[in-house]
């Protein structure tokens, strides 16, 4: 099992077919170590996402403060950063995609090593808006 930090394939397909909007909810779930995410995930499941309960719900926390725009010649999107208060969890990575359109897959992020949280406030650091934005097309 591996995540890998990747744009969703079919999420590209889907930005030129028109499928995702800025006034679409777009949601954030953690996984654990066992999860497979990556260039090839094409929909949120629970499987092998962070257990419910303990500050942490499946299906993970909708995203807030969406922003888009162009830097160094690239589009990007970006989100305020995430957070589960009094949260005592374990994840390995996540995955942001888009409730509105059937759960449709945007992007997987492996987090390098498992990070946990003991009845302490889980925050996922997004970068800055900009040519280093989370989610960023050349």
């Amino acid at each position: 099992m591996a995540i890998t930090t990747a744009i969703c394939t079919s999420y590209k397909q889907e930005i030129l077919e028109g499928v995702h909007t800025s006034t679409d909810t777009y949601k954030i779930a953690l996984f654990t170590d066992a999860a497979t995410l990556g260039a090839s995930t094409t929909a949120y499941s629970s499987t092998n996402e962070v257990a419910n309960g303990n500050g942490y719900t499946t299906g993970g926390n909708t995203l807030t403060g969406f922003a888009s725009g162009i830097a160094s010649n690239k589009a990007y999107i970006t989100f305020a950063d995430p957070e589960w208060t009094s949260a005592t969890i374990t994840a390995r990575g996540c995955l942001i995609y888009n409730s509105t359109r059937s759960n449709k897959a945007v992007a997987a992020f492996d987090f390098g090593s498992n990070i946990s949280s003991t009845n302490g406030t889980f925050t996922i650091d997004l970068p800055a808006a900009g040519a280093s934005a989370l989610i960023r097309i050349a």
